[in-house]
């Protein structure tokens, strides 16, 4: 699962057909891949003019990966991933996200509003049938957080993925990546390194977050994304928390990323011809506190074996995981004994109910 590639999109650029109208509809798939392929650099600028968010990488064998810093809840984030696929005409988009957040790319932004801000008993099921209960309750508090912003500043988070999904379908054969370590096994690894306590007091954190955010507190924090500045202030105290949602995540992003920076293969007019390959240019788009990490590992060997793997659940784990269960079931039992209890006393304070005991009682008493 480590090294399988990331998801792609259709190859197929919306711009295609009505530049090449042209063309001949006898020429051969090669000849049109090649005049399709000089118009796209025909139009990818030598000395692109980029934002100042986007930090430039560079390939062994000469591959250019051009990472846009981002802020989740910035317009001029949107602005800038598109300004910088529309300069470089990329071959390849890799995005923050798993194929557990995919949805996020194609629902309009007043459907995805409405959902950040619903946090509801469904969803919370939904989180622990999937990743488990201690994942699932992790996974519905950091929601809350980015609920809890969103409400705010009444913008639905990943804009920038939005937009960089839509500007990469209009360059030919561009393809689009999901570089992010899928959510349910950073949750578990995030979960498996922290003590009961330390569980508890997180739990406690972002249960009570209440703090306003205004337009103007996203901006000033392009330099570090805000919701990942939001989380690194609450688990400032956790290191081994820092280490498995950030760290580790900038080792997975670095290994995508550069995955995606392999050369590219030219087509061929005949099997006997010989291969030939060009340097790749990718964009990624990931949040502006991943990027410190990114330069960090660039130019090492990456191994991301050890990151995907899930260690087994821990003692206090399952402490825990008992203390919820038997908290839901004895707020449930207790529940239903004063439901049972209040229906008991309304049926007994009934006329009816009175005029009937009061007969049996009369009937006893002859006997």
């Amino acid at each position: 699962q480590a090294a399988a590639d990331p998801m792609s999109s259709s190859d197929a650029p919306e711009d295609g057909p009505k530049e090449t109208s042209s063309i001949s509809q006898n020429i051969s798939d090669a000849d049109a891949f090649k005049i399709l392929l000089e118009m796209k650099m025909k139009k990818r600028q030598k000395k692109p003019t980029l934002p100042s968010t986007v930090t430039e990488l560079d390939t062994e064998d000469g591959s250019k990966v051009y990472v846009v810093g981002t802020s989740h809840f910035s317009d001029s984030s949107k602005k800038d991933v598109v300004k910088t696929i529309q300069e470089v005409q990329p071959d390849v988009v890799v995005v923050e996200l798993c194929q557990y957040r995919v949805s996020m790319l194609k629902m309009d932004e007043k459907t995805l509003l409405k959902e950040a801000k619903e946090i509801n008993l469904e969803k919370l099921q939904q989180a622990i049938k999937q990743n488990g209960v201690m994942s699932g309750l992790m996974q519905m508090l950091l929601l809350k957080v980015s609920a809890h912003i969103t409400e705010q500043l009444g913008m639905a988070p990943g804009g920038e993925f939005r937009e960089a999904f839509k500007e990469a379908s209009k360059v030919p054969f561009c393809k689009f990546h999901l570089g992010d370590r899928p959510i349910p096994v950073t949750f578990k690894r995030a979960i498996a390194a922290l003590s009961f306590w330390q569980k508890v007091k997180l739990a406690w954190g972002l249960c009570f977050l209440s703090d306003p955010i205004s337009k103007d507190d996203v901006e000033k924090c392009k330099q570090k994304d805000l919701l990942e500045q939001m989380m690194a202030e609450m688990i400032g105290e956790f290191p081994d928390l820092h280490r498995t949602i950030v760290s580790e995540r900038d080792i997975y992003l670095t290994y995508m990323l550069k995955q995606a920076a392999k050369q590219i293969e030219l087509p061929r007019a005949s099997e006997t011809e010989p291969r030939k390959y060009i340097p790749a240019v990718v964009v990624g788009v990931v949040g502006m506190g991943h990027v410190p990490g990114i330069e960090k590992n660039w130019n090492s060997d990456l191994n991301i074996q050890e990151i995907m793997s899930v260690p087994p659940p821990s003692a206090s784990s399952k402490i825990f995981k008992f203390v919820i269960k038997a908290t839901v079931f004895g707020l449930m039992g207790y529940g239903c004994y004063r439901i049972g209890q209040r229906t008991v006393q309304f049926i007994l304070s009934m006329p009816a109910a009175q005029s009937y005991l009061q007969k049996l009682t009369e009937i006893r008493s002859q006997h």
